[in-house]
């Protein structure tokens, strides 16, 4: 609640500081002076900064997430349609990404020397400085325009419905009501934009699942369980690397803050309509409410994530309790 409540002082002041004028950009070149004022009472810009906040936070407590200047429409809708992409996104690219980086940075540690250690390494260094929107553009060239081999822009083909509302999240929706053609064609176009949001966290999770296994299989418990002939896969998988996870964890869980910031160029770039796309068309607007609701739901959601990273230590190592 502290970091909430931080978050939501830093974003409200700094949107209130900066030199624009969202009243102005709203009503138009052709508003008149008694048009600009009744606008400011509305929204309470004719009151000091101090009373702002103390009627914002009042409006939030009661579920009153402020309205839209760009959609007209309350925040909290707004985000109820577009959090759900999202966060879909978000989740299969950071799978993507945890699948990939701990198989591969295991395979580098087991072979430490070979050339699977040193093409893990390469990949890892590519993951650290490919840059999210280059890397959108080259794949979106190659498999779309050129190989055509997936979809382009958007969740779904055009021709295509979306799915009876559940969750939001298509690929889901899709699956719980049996609608196959739906199915197939959110997973399709997921695949493009998933890879490219986490092709740069894989590579960060290699490089730490593959220190964090070789510190391992130097510990002594792990010597002595290859002296009493156990193979190899039972030494690396049923010793080495539970124990080696929890710091690889705990990186997964501070790089989902990153895969959420890295989510505005890859929903730019592949037309997802989401937060980021919503932020971005927000902060052009100078519509500020959306803007501190995006950041409010990001930062509960980061959170909520690391709560679960620390719950997840217990199941891990049994000798950490809460």
């Amino acid at each position: 609640m502290p970091i909430l409540v931080f978050v939501v002082f830093i974003v409200f002041f700094l949107s209130r500081i900066i030199p624009a004028d969202p009243i102005a950009v709203s009503a138009g070149p052709d508003a008149t002076q008694e048009q600009l004022d009744e606008l400011a009472k509305k929204w309470n810009l004719d009151e000091p900064l101090i009373v702002q906040f103390g009627l914002y936070l009042k409006r939030l407590l009661q579920g009153d997430w402020g309205e839209s200047i760009q959609t007209r429409r309350p925040v909290i809708e707004d985000l109820k349609v577009f959090f759900p992409a999202t966060f879909e996104l978000t989740f299969f690219s950071m799978l993507f990404a945890s699948l990939i980086g701990i198989v591969t940075g295991t395979i580098a540690a087991i072979r430490f020397g070979k050339w699977q250690d040193y093409v893990v390494r390469v990949y890892a260094m590519l993951g650290a400085s490919v840059p999210a929107f280059w890397l959108g553009l080259v794949l979106l060239y190659i498999f779309y325009f050129k190989a055509g081999w997936v979809p382009g822009a958007g969740r779904l083909d055009p021709s295509l419905a979306p799915p009876e509302y559940i969750t939001g999240m298509y690929i889901i929706d899709s699956l719980l009501t049996g609608n196959w053609v739906v199915f197939k064609s959110s997973v399709m176009h997921m695949i493009l934009p998933a890879c490219t949001l986490g092709f740069q966290i894989a590579g960060a999770v290699a490089r730490q699942t593959r220190a964090s296994m070789m510190q391992k299989m130097e510990e002594p418990y792990i010597k002595y369980a290859v002296a009493k002939g156990l193979g190899e896969k039972a030494v690396v998988y049923k010793h080495a690397m539970k124990n080696a996870l929890i710091p690889v964890i705990t990186l997964i869980g501070i790089l989902y803050g990153v895969c959420l910031s890295g989510v505005v160029f890859v929903e730019v770039i592949f037309s997802w309509p989401g937060l980021g796309r919503y932020a971005v068309g927000s902060i052009l607007y100078l519509d500020f409410q959306p803007v501190m609701g995006v950041a409010l739901l990001t930062t509960f959601f980061y959170i909520l994530i690391n709560l679960i990273v620390d719950i997840v230590y217990s199941f891990l190592d049994p000798r950490i309790k809460y």
